[in-house]
């Protein structure tokens, strides 16, 4: 067998991305569009020289195959790793402050991040709710399609230069300067790590029964890779998790005009679940 030289690329046909199309979007719910198809062959690249095969197809072949369960997921999470950051879509935030203001302060606040990435939307969320509710009970519920970005969440570990992105009280607070070996980046302190629960969830299968009922549903910047039947499909399982009255937030980007009719807008991107009668 030839090996794969490093700067050496193979041709994607249009047949091969046709089966990566149809591919994620079974396991994954994603619609990829044709605009994606240099996405898909520079990040699946790396799985080519790794395996040292000369086509995509010799690459289809085995994610395709039922005994190669492992191999699917790194697929999977190549695919669908996204750029996030802290405090992404600020007035979100704002909301959120105004909404933890306004709560019933008898109850637990149970939020969950559904499509957590690398975890700095949760610890935006996370900084925010300490900071409203102190000392009252709290929690938050993370979850991701992707292992990689679960497990880069839950190192709750970051590159010095992402913390400009954090408001300056909130730094001083909630994070932690790396020393010595950790130089050059810095870690979320242990007080809020208490409170988050990750999970690795694939949004478009079957939810856990067991997750209960949340007062706030985070799922930004999801929504654009689903088609209009995959959107319709996760928001209905959602708010099957929302309380009564409970939030549904969406990214800036995405809309779910015609999607359901048991929400109702409260403001450009943020929904609330309708009182439903049985």
């Amino acid at each position: 067998m030839h090996s794969l030289a490093d700067t050496e690329t193979i041709p994607l046909t249009d047949r091969e991305f046709a089966e990566f199309q149809r591919l994620i979007y079974d396991l994954a719910g994603i619609h990829m569009t044709d605009a994606k198809k240099a996405l898909i062959s520079g990040r699946l690249m790396k799985r080519l020289r790794h395996y040292a095969l000369r086509s995509f197809s010799a690459y289809l072949a085995i994610v395709t195959d039922s005994a190669n369960v492992e191999e699917r997921q790194t697929m999977v999470n190549l695919l669908t790793t996204n750029e996030t950051y802290f405090f992404r879509e600020p007035k979100h935030f704002d909301w959120l402050r105004e909404r933890l203001r306004k709560r019933s302060r008898a109850e637990r606040f149970r939020l969950w991040s559904a499509a957590c990435s690398s975890g700095q939307e949760v610890y935006s969320l996370a900084m925010v709710i300490a900071d409203e509710i102190g000392n009252a009970p709290w929690e938050i519920y993370a979850s991701d399609i992707s292992e990689k970005m679960l497990t880069k969440a839950v190192s709750a570990s970051y590159d010095i230069e992402q913390a400009e992105q954090i408001p300056e009280a909130y730094l001083k607070r909630f994070c932690l300067r790396g020393i010595r070996g950790a130089a050059g980046s810095f870690c979320i302190q242990p007080e809020l790590l208490q409170h988050i629960h990750f999970y690795r969830i694939n949004l478009v299968e079957t939810l856990p029964e067991d997750f209960g009922k949340f007062d706030v549903i985070f799922l930004r910047n999801v929504m654009i890779y689903f088609d209009r039947d995959t959107r319709r499909r996760v928001t209905e399982s959602l708010l099957n998790f929302l309380k009564p009255e409970g939030n549904l937030v969406i990214g800036h980007a995405e809309s779910l005009l015609g999607i359901t009719d048991r929400l109702q807008a409260v403001r450009p991107t943020i929904y609330m679940k309708k009182n439903e009668t049985v």
